[in-house]
């Protein structure tokens, strides 16, 4: 059985999390790491907070009397924050690459609906990359599943190959007919930080993001699909309704910097992706189906 941490109504508070981020994990070379079973749910977690309008607004979403689709995430992100902590879990916070997301919401959520929670640690999977897992969210209304969350997530361990592998060439850029310009200006990092409360050093600043490698900041992945779909809900031709919209995150759109959003609408869906300003790099791409 899964070891389940249970909150009321007011979520584990970041700041002593964010404490626990920083200390070194052990033990975590070799082939042999397992992940733990291990889950966090609040029971009432209030949609309509002090910070969601602050969140339509730095994200793009108009606001309304339903919630954004990725507002649930930030609602459960300290509950991830509290899994990837935990003494039990073996990797170091800092060291993981968020891969993919796909959100799915089976109808509207209301502002101001009250929803529980779910949090749990996916299965894990070693690739050539290193290992990936996923954390697995879900929000429920009265007892009904409303909307769910899947983020893969990479832990990078490089295979020991007796030779060097063999560069593949990237595949063959398709663009889509429509394309809309995306500004990403030096403080969206701490703008999204002070909303979302992920303030992971690569995205606040230059200086803290040069410690890990980067030579600017990054925006944020999720930062980047939320803004991509406010400006593609804004279309003539989105549908309301369930809807599941996934993401692959790829290169890093370092800030200051300009996007191009570029998608192509169809009968059983949408593709879409977020381009270099010279639109020949992606920095996400994904897709929205109607269900």
């Amino acid at each position: 059985m899964p070891d389940t941490f249970t909150y009321q109504d007011t979520p584990p508070a970041l700041l002593p999390l964010y404490g626990r981020a920083i200390l070194p994990k052990k033990g975590i070379s070799g082939t042999d790491i397992s992940l733990p079973k291990l889950s966090a749910e609040l029971l009432c977690a209030h949609t309509s907070t002090d910070d969601l309008s602050q969140y339509e607004r730095v994200c793009g979403f108009h606001p309304s009397n339903h919630i954004p689709i990725t507002w649930p995430h930030i609602l459960a992100f300290p509950l991830h924050l509290k899994l990837l902590t935990e003494k039990a879990f073996p990797l170091p916070l800092l060291g993981l690459v968020h891969l993919r997301n796909t959100i799915t919401q089976h109808r509207a959520i209301g502002t101001g609906e009250a929803l529980k929670l779910h949090v749990c640690l996916g299965e894990q999977e070693r690739t050539s990359r290193g290992i990936e897992f996923g954390m697995i969210t879900t929000a429920s209304s009265a007892g009904t599943v409303v909307w769910e969350e899947t983020s893969t997530m990479l832990f990078r361990q490089s295979e020991q190959q007796p030779e060097p592998a063999v560069k593949k060439a990237p595949p063959t850029l398709e663009h889509y007919p429509n394309t809309e310009e995306m500004d990403a200006p030096e403080s969206i990092g701490r703008q999204y930080a002070k909303v979302s409360g992920d303030s992971n050093p690569i995205h606040m600043h230059a200086l803290s993001a040069k410690v890990f490698g980067f030579p600017r900041a990054i925006a944020h992945g999720m930062w980047s699909k939320a803004h991509a779909l406010a400006i593609l809900e804004q279309q003539n031709e989105w549908h309301s309704g369930p809807v599941r919209v996934s993401c692959h995150f790829k290169k890093p759109l370092f800030l200051p910097g300009t996007a191009q959003l570029n998608w192509r609408t169809g009968k059983s869906g949408w593709d879409y992706q977020l381009l270099n300003a010279r639109g020949d790099a992606p920095h996400l791409s994904g897709r929205i189906e109607w269900l």
